[in-house]
């Protein structure tokens, strides 16, 4: 059974996985009104990946006989300055969700808490991931500029997460 101060922990992290979604359906918007189909597409698989593991987290908390209770969600940004400004905030954003998942993970160590320790290495490793995959294409738009034919073969490149 989850003690109370985990239930709450895990619960606030569901709120963050399914804001981080709400965020990224708000940033594919804004990409498809940039006329930059291929990053929406990113965009939209990366929210389909954050309501994953809001569900990873809805399922465990009630595995562990604790009560999930969600909260409301605040309001996403909906313009950035520039398609480069749009990934510098993914990568900004997804190192505030590890910094979330550490904390948790520290509370579940602290609480001696060994099967939720075991499930967050899981999401340790995802955000290991997350970030890599943010940094690297912010490295690429940082070199190729947020205007002309090396950004709309980005935008093809990107086009194709989830089919390769």
């Amino acid at each position: 059974m989850l003690s109370k101060t985990l239930q709450k922990a895990f619960n606030e992290q569901i709120d963050k996985e399914f804001y981080s979604a709400h965020l990224y359906l708000s940033m594919a918007a804004y990409s498809e009104s940039m006329n930059l189909p291929g990053f929406a597409h990113w965009m939209k698989q990366q929210q389909k990946e954050e309501v994953g593991h809001g569900m990873k987290f809805y399922k465990y908390v009630n595995e562990r006989g604790g009560r999930v209770e969600l909260g409301a969600l605040a309001k996403p940004p909906a313009d950035f300055a520039s398609p480069t400004a749009l990934f510098e905030q993914v990568l900004n954003h997804e190192r505030s969700v590890t910094a979330s998942i550490n904390k948790l993970y520290e509370k579940a160590v602290k609480e001696k808490d060994y099967a939720s320790q075991v499930m967050l290495h899981w999401f340790i490793d995802e955000q290991v991931e997350e970030e890599a995959s943010a940094s690297e294409i912010l490295q690429t738009l940082k070199m190729a500029g947020d205007k002309g034919q090396s950004l709309l073969m980005l935008d093809r490149q990107l086009a194709r997460r989830g089919s390769e």
